[in-house]
């Protein structure tokens, strides 16, 4: 199905931003649309029609962001490329 990765990045945004739903919407063309859950409960259209490529780009880029990871390690080699500078 065309819309698998559409719905699987709205899922990672909704478990990032609790705060909010969201949901996707599709035309009959084949472009989406970001919905949000308001404070009374309707969904409010959040974005245009976009491409599949760039609605997964827009969704990936809207609430809080996961913090990357990093070893000990791997802070001790940026600190090492930072003083050899």
């Amino acid at each position: 199905m065309r819309s698998t990765k559409a719905s699987a990045a709205v899922t990672r945004l909704n478990t990032r931003d609790p705060a909010h739903r969201y949901s996707m919407g599709v035309t009959a063309s084949g472009f989406f649309y970001l919905l949000r859950t308001s404070a009374t409960g309707a969904a409010e259209r959040i974005s245009d029609e976009l491409t599949q490529e760039e609605f997964i780009a827009l969704v990936n880029r809207t609430g809080p962001q996961k913090q990357v990871k990093i070893s000990r390690h791997d802070a001790a080699f940026e600190k090492q490329l930072q003083r050899q500078k």
